[in-house]
């Protein structure tokens, strides 16, 4: 997404909102293993409620997950 930032004397210069991304570990206690995801904040509060397994099965059905 592009925006612009907006200074006191109301000059406006380019700039880009990135995806707030992170690296985690989580461990998948259903495969016994360790994964690493690059995950979103959106993404790692939703894995927080509803639990590992049942967030990657969700990503599965809509397309995000790469093979």
């Amino acid at each position: 997404m592009v925006g612009n930032n907006v200074s006191h004397s109301n000059t406006r210069t380019k700039r880009k909102f990135d995806v707030n991304l992170f690296t985690k570990k989580f461990f998948w206690v259903e495969e016994d293993c360790w994964i690493s995801l690059n995950i979103s904040a959106a993404g790692l509060r939703t894995i927080n409620k509803i639990g590992l397994d049942a967030a990657l099965k969700q990503a599965a059905s809509k397309g995000f997950l790469n093979a």
